[in-house]
């Protein structure tokens, strides 16, 4: 049994020896520096929006105990993500283990430097899961829930599988009390889609709406119970050039139902902006179909 544990004890250790030079330290708070990993040899960071207050004089500590110049590439706040770049080449780029091959009850190291060395807490994944969107909009590829501890200025720093490669971002921002990473999917889609436009596209249709219910007539009809009324339209708005109008039920958007407010955010996806939606409503007391082009915000 002693031996058992020794070995264990080692293994860990070597874990974190292992993954050390793939951890920065981010300055670019007031307070304590958050954590990064690096993405790519060339220099890019990826690390938790948080921890990235301003937009300029960001300094990133590497492992050998230098400390470099970066340039902010990028957010996600919804996905708690910010991509950096920073002045150095040559690193050595994690690499990355996706979400659907961990198991509950799998060890993990979340690993931080919020100073000049590396830091590490033990954990296993106490909870997983499929798809979801966080409190403030962002989508996650994957659940991914942590009982690990995190000590401050381990937001942004990797979660490590036992086999050495990295699960996700750690981060403290998304969920009060609940240690969650963003997964490597997750992290993949938001690094393409920040190097392609420079933010994250999110969907806009530019209308005020409140959940109604329909009458029992056009719940039969369109098969759901409530939709969503307008109670304002923008001028010049997607909505408006479409044709919508104040006092329409929005209740289909791109074939899925809109029952309540959460459910018509989670359909303003970035992959969405530009298409033409079919878009079904409710107008005097009639089922209209029409097609609406997504906008988008910055």
């Amino acid at each position: 049994m002693t031996e058992a544990l020794q070995n264990l004890s080692q293994s860990m250790a070597g874990l974190v020896e292992q993954s050390d030079g793939k951890v920065v330290c981010v300055d670019a708070r007031q307070r304590l520096p958050g954590s990064g990993v690096i993405w790519s040899a060339d220099g890019l960071i990826v690390t938790s929006h948080h921890v990235v207050e301003r937009d300029d004089q960001i300094k990133i500590g590497l492992a050998d105990g230098k400390t470099v110049e970066a340039t902010l590439v990028g957010r996600d706040p919804g996905a708690d993500l910010a991509v950096l770049r920073a002045n150095a080449t040559g690193l050595t780029a994690a690499t990355w283990v996706d979400a659907a091959d961990l198991r509950v009850g799998h060890l993990l190291l979340a690993l931080g430097r919020p100073g000049s060395r590396i830091q590490a807490t033990l954990g296993i994944a106490s909870a997983l899961g499929g798809p979801w969107r966080s409190p403030s909009g962002g989508e996650i590829d994957h659940y991914l829930q942590t009982d690990v501890v995190m000590y401050p200025g381990f937001s942004g720093g990797p979660l490590v599988a036992a086999d050495g490669r990295f699960a996700g971002v750690n981060t403290s921002a998304l969920m009060r009390g609940v240690s969650m990473a963003i997964p490597s999917g997750t992290i993949r889609k938001v690094v393409e889609t920040i190097l392609t436009h420079g933010h994250m596209p999110r969907g806009y249709l530019g209308i005020g709406i409140q959940p109604v219910r329909l009458a029992d007539a056009l719940q039969q009809a369109v098969g759901q119970e409530t939709g969503l009324m307008v109670m304002s339209v923008e001028s010049n708005s997607p909505a408006a050039q479409a044709g919508m109008v104040q006092g329409d039920v929005l209740v289909k958007l791109d074939g899925a139902p809109v029952r309540h407010v959460d459910e018509l955010q989670v359909l303003l996806t970035g992959e969405r902006v530009g298409k033409a939606l079919e878009t079904q409503v409710v107008r005097g007391g009639q089922l209209q179909t029409f097609a609406m082009t997504l906008g988008t915000t910055k």
